[in-house]
């Protein structure tokens, strides 16, 4: 199993994974132009892919799941809160698969995991995926860790984890106080601290690759994101990979 990032951040999400002949995406908070774009970088367009599973409804993640999914008439799998919360915004998706927060599903040679995650969203999940002998953990958009998180997460071969502010930085920088207090809130986004924290409750030991992702390009700084998950896992810090939001990151594999 595989999987890269097309863009990581406020501006916009989409995570891709691969197993044999399954490929998946992982939200779309990008245009059609943009994620066509994206796609290409990669040497693929939206005809390869089987399915597109949404985290929740926010701009940034399913902004542009409807207008590729009907465009290329694929399969999105969602919570019913989200695909409420999209109907009342006008994104409308022809093809449809609801799924439960806690019950897995599979998509031709992959299987999810969904888990429910505190986020200011109608009802966010994010997702452990396995092709049977990979397991890839995905955490983005949660305002704290739970232990239900940790003992989702715990055993994965890789991890792409929200480590979206420095809290001083963003305690001290420019936004009003309202988006201060709603990103540092429980529903939020994980501070690096708070990520460090679940990684040292998590069970790590099969842990391949750990990409920080959604980091803020007001309140972070990839090199303190990266200071502060090396510190949990005890690793060098050039081990800690970065989702940007331009470039994402291309192919990781997991052995």
């Amino acid at each position: 199993m595989r999987f890269a990032s097309l863009g990581s951040g406020s501006k916009g999400n989409a995570l891709l994974v691969e197993s044999g002949d399954t490929r998946l995406l992982l939200d779309c908070g990008f245009g059609l132009a943009e994620i066509t774009v994206r796609l290409a970088r990669l040497g693929l367009d939206a005809s390869c892919l089987d399915a597109i599973i949404v985290t929740h409804e926010h701009g940034d993640h399913g902004g542009g799941v409807a207008m590729l999914a009907s465009r290329s008439d694929i399969a999105v799998y969602l919570t019913r809160g989200t695909l409420s919360a999209l109907g009342a915004e006008g994104r409308s998706i022809p093809r449809t698969v609801l799924i439960d927060p806690y019950t897995a599903f599979a998509v031709d040679g992959i299987e999810v995991r969904p888990y429910p995650v505190p986020h200011d969203a109608r009802e966010p999940v994010q997702f452990v995926l396995t092709d049977g002998a990979a397991r890839l953990g995905v955490l983005t958009d949660t305002g704290q860790p739970t232990p239900h998180i940790a003992q989702s997460l715990s055993g994965v071969d890789a991890l792409v984890l929200e480590c979206n502010h420095d809290l001083d930085m963003l305690m001290g920088g420019p936004y009003p106080a309202h988006l201060k207090n709603r990103i540092a809130g429980r529903l939020g986004h994980l501070s690096n601290a708070a990520s460090a924290e679940l990684v040292r409750t998590m069970d790590c030991t099969r842990l391949q690759h750990l990409v920080a992702a959604h980091l803020s390009q007001t309140n972070n700084t990839p090199e303190l994101a990266r200071a502060a998950i090396a510190g949990a896992l005890g690793c060098a810090p050039e081990w800690i990979g970065i989702a940007t939001q331009d470039e994402g990151f291309s192919w990781r594999e997991i052995r």
